[in-house]
């Protein structure tokens, strides 16, 4: 038995090296001297300081997160109502297929949904001539693939969400937006925050989906990055990375936090 202990603890600490080794050096070396990003020279916050200095990773990271803001909000709107209704509509002709069409997101290939947004959007452009390539077209692309993501989370709250709380309201005389709107929604508001934490994340760190449907004068910041290490791996990456791997594990965690809370 102690044998096995042994060696359960050694694959567990195996892949936790194997998966969060890197992002741990990157850290470290995000406060590094040197500009040789592998070679230690002695702690340092010049790296932070040239970031904060860069007007360009800024106006990205800027456009980046305003993106994921109204994306994220849009997710979650209509991912609640896509949840909502998957578990309380009653049979309805192609209810299947729109289960599938909401999901569908998460196992399409992120090519694929670029051109065909990309597509969608040319279309657009040449018979109502517009929207233009930018904001507009990235905040969409961006809510048409966390849809799945939220309507997903907030499903699975109301597999388990108690009905007799809502029938003992309506015995009440409340009508069924009163209903919804003083008992269902403040039980499932934790679901809901949970999965516009999860969009926000996606949408922060796209990069596939953007490339195809931003236009040449929208730049987010995992575009400008990935410009950025083409030419060579600068130090300022490192402190970038380092930021957003926080926000996006604190995002995380708090999803996490929200998904387990009880009500």
């Amino acid at each position: 038995m102690r044998g096995r202990a042994r060696f359960a603890f050694g694959m567990l600490a195996f892949g936790y090296a194997f998966l969060y080794l890197p992002i741990a050096l990157v850290i470290v070396y995000s406060f590094n001297e040197s500009r040789l990003v592998t070679v230690w020279s002695g702690f340092s916050l010049k790296w932070w300081h040239a970031l904060f200095a860069n007007e360009a990773m800024l106006e990205a990271a800027w456009l980046s997160l305003r993106i994921a803001l109204v994306s994220a909000t849009g997710a979650a709107l209509l991912g609640l109502a896509a949840g909502y209704a998957l578990v309380r509509a009653p049979r309805f002709p192609g209810r299947t297929l729109f289960g599938s069409l909401v999901v569908a997101p998460m196992v399409m290939p992120e090519v694929v949904m670029g051109i065909s947004m990309l597509l969608l959007f040319v279309g657009s452009e040449r018979l109502f001539g517009g929207p233009d390539r930018g904001f507009l077209t990235i905040a969409i692309a961006h809510t048409t693939f966390s849809i799945a993501f939220v309507a997903i989370v907030v499903q699975s709250r109301l597999a388990d969400f108690d009905r007799a709380l809502e029938e003992a309201a309506m015995d009440l005389g409340a009508t069924p937006w009163v209903t919804f709107r003083t008992i269902t929604l403040p039980l499932i508001a934790p679901a809901v925050g949970s999965g516009w934490l999860l969009a926000f994340t996606l949408s922060l760190d796209d990069l596939i989906l953007t490339q195809f449907v931003a236009g040449a004068q929208s730049q987010t910041l995992p575009m400008r990055v990935y410009s950025s290490v083409r030419l060579g791996v600068d130090p300022q990456i490192n402190v970038l990375a380092t930021i957003v791997v926080t926000i996006a594990a604190c995002a995380l965690i708090l999803s996490g936090w929200l998904t387990r809370r009880k009500a």
